[in-house]
């Protein structure tokens, strides 16, 4: 996705992570090795990094502070996880954002060119559904709803309503479906698609053909996610999906809450990082072990990354703070990495 600058201050959701930032703080032992990562010392060399526009703005904010504290600042750039992916498994980046897990033949190209690395999650994120605030006929939408709309049978569903015949439980409008959704170069469609979509589809199709086609192709996906807020607002019976911070920094959008069979549940702090919202994810940095070996300016990086201060970037940016289990979990595989 194209890299669109972001001054996302989500001040209701850093209160409703709050709790899980300070629980961090306070129980997990190694938090004291990797608090003064930057240590103040001031550094050289180049840092790259590339892939999801989703977490782009939480490394772009612990790069700025890292660069306050060393003298280098690391170059981020937004393409999407995919494209990402494929500069960080040629060699060409020393770092992947990532808004979904790496896919098997991109852990191939990575082994193929000799990229070793490690995977880290960062933050909790959710993919948040949405409609134009002038919409109040649309307040929760099923799985197979969804699977309805934009499943990979859906394609030439014109109306709501049509969805109907194409799986969808829910008694929707007699309204024209305008889409506005992330195209195919987006970790945030294959979040989706792995989140709402796969599982119906393989049922109903078989692991090949639903694996094969993926969301109905007859939508044209946009690349940023500012103009697919905008869209979304700005079209009455519009219908589309973006990640949750992106989601609640728009305005004229209402926020469809998602029953994937235990009742309805709105996005939030709480349901994504509980992960009681059924789209909720994780999010992820991608480092090559190798350059950070070579680079003490990529190995301090990265420490600062997953310490206490680089961490409390992610609410201060409008995202979702870590429970202490996958805090814990990151900072040793990166310590098993170095």
């Amino acid at each position: 996705m194209t890299s669109v600058s972001r001054g996302f201050r989500l001040a209701a959701v850093v209160a409703a992570a709050g709790m899980f930032l300070a629980a961090c703080g306070s129980s997990d032992e190694s938090s004291s090795d990797t608090t003064a990562a930057g240590g103040g010392e001031e550094l050289s060399g180049e840092i790259f990094v590339t892939g999801s526009s989703t977490v782009e703005p939480i490394s772009v904010a612990v790069g700025e502070l890292f660069g306050e504290q060393t003298g280098v600042v690391p170059s981020v750039e937004g393409p999407g996880t995919g494209d990402g992916f494929k500069k960080f498994c040629s060699g060409e980046a020393d770092v992947a954002n990532a808004s979904r897990t790496i896919k098997d033949e991109e852990i191939a190209a990575c082994k193929d060119a000799g990229v070793e690395y490690v995977e880290l999650e960062i933050a909790r994120d959710a993919l948040t559904v949405m409609t134009s605030a002038e919409n109040d006929a649309v307040k929760c939408l099923t799985l197979d709803d969804l699977y309805g709309l934009v499943g990979p049978e859906s394609e030439g569903v014109a109306k709501w309503s049509d969805a109907t015949a194409k799986g969808a439980t829910s008694e929707l409008p007699d309204a024209e479906l305008n889409i506005f959704a992330p195209g195919t170069e987006s970790g945030t469609y294959d979040s989706f698609w792995e989140l709402a979509i796969k599982k119906i589809a393989e049922e109903k199709l078989g692991k090949d053909k639903a694996d094969e086609q993926k969301l109905r192709p007859d939508f044209g996906g946009l690349a940023n996610d500012n103009e697919i807020t905008d869209s979304i607002a700005s079209n009455p019976t519009s219908f589309g999906w973006v990640g949750f911070a992106f989601a609640e920094e728009a305005t004229g959008i209402n926020e469809i809450e998602i029953d994937a069979g235990d009742g309805c549940v709105a996005p939030s702090a709480e349901t994504v990082a509980d992960a009681t919202y059924p789209l909720a994810r994780e999010l992820f940095i991608y480092v090559n072990t190798t350059k950070a070996k070579e680079n003490e300016a990529l190995m301090k990086f990265i420490d600062f990354y997953l310490s206490d201060e680089g961490l409390k970037q992610v609410t201060e940016v409008g995202y979702v703070f870590m429970p202490d289990d996958a805090v814990t979990a990151s900072r040793a595989a990166w310590e098993a990495a170095k």
